[in-house]
């Protein structure tokens, strides 16, 4: 238990330090960052890259990026927030006071994992697995992408390092599996072309 709460106390004392990390400009950054509907001309332009790749074949792709946020979501919240119930740094009355808040807004109440965190490194990994060898760089930009997300999180005061760290490990396994799940299903559909 002790152990556990050595973890906690640092990952309290790291989330302090990178929350306190602020001024007006990255204030409005970071908010946009966080703001999911800020992203929907990302994900069209991912859409038609995709498109450009495999053509007609992009339904498949679109389908497994909805399965993938679909289940990075859910299983963020049902096996781990609702599980573990650890309250967000700001609805910790410990450190409440401490917290710098973006625009007021602090979420429900739990927070280990973040769900943004596994939803976007779940896409970026599903999506780096899909485009490899295809386009240069791209998993490097597209990792890039989602930690900024996630880090974002931690600047907005609504999560703790640990939930974010977590969040993407849980959205990368999510993705790899996926893309594995992506790959079986195209070579079964499109085996005799």
């Amino acid at each position: 238990m002790d152990f556990i709460n050595t973890i906690k106390d640092f990952d309290t004392q790291l989330f302090l330090f990178f929350n306190s990390k602020h001024n007006g400009f990255f204030d409005v950054v970071m908010y946009w960052f966080s703001h999911k509907l800020f992203w929907v001309p990302l994900y069209l332009f991912l859409f038609f890259l995709a498109f450009k790749q495999v053509g007609k074949r992009v339904w498949l792709v679109a389908l497994a990026a909805a399965l993938l946020i679909l289940l990075s979501d859910q299983i963020s919240v049902h096996a781990f927030k609702n599980i573990f119930l650890r309250l967000r740094p700001c609805h910790n009355l410990l450190i409440q006071a401490k917290v710098h808040l973006l625009n007021g807004h602090c979420g429900g109440a739990y927070g280990f994992v973040s769900s943004h965190a596994a939803n976007t490194f779940a896409l970026a990994m599903f999506l780096s697995l899909f485009f490899r060898g295809r386009i240069n760089y791209f998993g490097s930009l597209i990792f890039l992408w989602a930690s900024l997300v996630a880090y974002s999180r931690i600047y907005s005061g609504v999560h703790y390092p640990a939930d974010v760290a977590v969040g993407a490990i849980v959205g990368m396994g999510i993705g790899v599996a996926v893309f594995k799940m992506y790959v079986f299903v195209q070579n079964k559909i499109y085996k005799t072309e």
